[in-house]
């Protein structure tokens, strides 16, 4: 079984060397020690979720903290190609139930996207507040797949917005049931963005399609079944992963 990872404040692992003690401390801390009930001479692993990652064995174990004698230090790199999912908002969390799984497999950046036919409406107080609730899940899902790396979690974007960035030179997929082009016979960059958008319950509209596909956008499909929002992303991020980072 993997060792437990934790995650720190950005910046807590910085300059940290072989037979360094780190505390782990605050809500990761207490539940580390509280609620894995962890105890000195086990070992275990700590990560800033920018790519830095210690791995140590457990010396002192308080109430709601404990401290780390550090026996290992890695770097892990950025991902080559880096893969995008673009979710559009959808209703009854499965927009949440997306997220969660496409961290679980190896997602580098989420990107809301207000589709127009996105029922939920991310404005002021309530967009600040999900967004911060999208941001939760991804923690807790980077936490529970054992990632060094959490995905970084873009502002919610427009469909003009979305087109501009898909415009910018990155490769991009669009998924739609009525594509003919089948996304697992696509070749992938060895470097740079890979994006996958995904709409909302009501699909994608004839306008935002074609503002996607005039912007270099490929518009492919995943198979003959028609899923959920909440399904069709991790499913293609299964098929993107398995060719970028197993070739």
């Amino acid at each position: 079984m993997s060792l437990h990872l934790y995650l720190v404040a950005g910046g807590t692992l910085d300059g940290t060397r072989v037979g360094d003690v780190v505390v782990l401390d605050g809500s990761e801390g207490r539940h580390a020690a509280t609620v894995k009930r962890t105890q000195p001479g086990e070992h275990l692993r700590l990560a800033d979720g920018a790519g830095r990652l210690v791995t140590g064995e457990v010396e002192s174990v308080e109430r709601d903290r404990l401290t780390l004698r550090v026996e290992i230090v890695e770097d892990v790199p950025v991902p080559s190609p880096r893969l995008v999912l673009v979710q559009a908002l959808a209703k009854g969390d499965r927009d949440d139930q997306a997220i969660e799984a496409a961290t679980e497999l190896g997602v580098d950046e989420v990107v809301p996207w207000q589709a127009s036919r996105s029922i939920v409406q991310w404005r002021g107080d309530r967009g600040d507040k999900a967004w911060r609730k999208w941001d939760a899940v991804l923690i807790a899902a980077t936490k529970q797949s054992r990632r060094p790396r959490r995905p970084i979690l873009a502002p919610v974007v427009t469909t003009t917005e979305l087109a501009a960035r898909i415009a910018a030179g990155v490769t991009a997929y669009v998924l739609h049931e009525d594509a003919q082009l089948p996304l697992a016979a696509e070749t992938l960059p060895d470097e740079g963005d890979v994006l996958l958008v995904v709409g909302p319950e009501g699909g994608i509209a004839p306008q935002e399609l074609e503002a996607f596909a005039s912007a270099g956008a490929r518009i492919v499909r995943l198979g003959d079944t028609v899923l959920r929002s909440s399904s069709a992303g991790p499913a293609a991020l299964a098929v993107l992963s398995a060719s970028a980072r197993w070739r």
